[in-house]
């Protein structure tokens, strides 16, 4: 069942408003807990909040279903999500769904190896179901890169 967000924990959380300002906080919690920036892939965010005591997060955004493709995977985004953050690790995650083989299943949670840091080249990235299936990817695919159109034009001409 999803957790709800109620106006307690509203009370008690650090709350953003604004597409922007929501991706730099939550990309910020990211990598603070371990985990790669670049699992944020949602567009239009209206507000995310942080109870830091309990690690409680949540993201609301403008579509009812967001749809992400990762290699073999298509990814859903409900338009609330929560989970709890832990150092390395996401649990009890809601909201977020991933079609492969023409099923969809619920996200429940996803974990950075602990053997490895995250920006080893060998570190990997598993997202678990509720049923207890999982699926690992290395976790330097999903490092956001930030380049920006200045650079990506300069390269282009250098190589021409």
């Amino acid at each position: 069942m999803p957790q709800q967000v109620t106006q307690e924990m509203k009370a008690r959380a650090e709350v953003c408003y604004g597409d922007e300002t929501c991706r730099e906080k939550f990309s910020f919690l990211l990598e603070q807990k371990g985990l790669p920036s670049g699992l944020l892939t949602l567009q239009d965010i209206q507000e995310c909040g942080y109870v830091k005591e309990t690690g409680f997060v949540w993201l609301r955004h403008n579509k009812k279903r967001d749809l992400y493709k990762f290699e073999d995977v298509v990814i859903s985004f409900d338009d609330e999500i929560t989970a709890f953050f832990e150092p390395n690790k996401i649990k009890k995650l809601t909201g977020v769904k991933a079609k492969g083989f023409m099923l969809w299943v619920t996200l429940t949670e996803i974990y950075v190896d602990q053997e490895e840091e995250s920006e080893s080249p060998l570190a990997s990235i598993t997202f678990k179901t509720l049923a207890g299936f999982s699926r690992s990817f290395p976790a330097s695919v999903f490092k956001v890169q930030t380049v920006s159109f200045h650079d990506e034009a300069d390269e282009a001409k250098d190589g021409n």
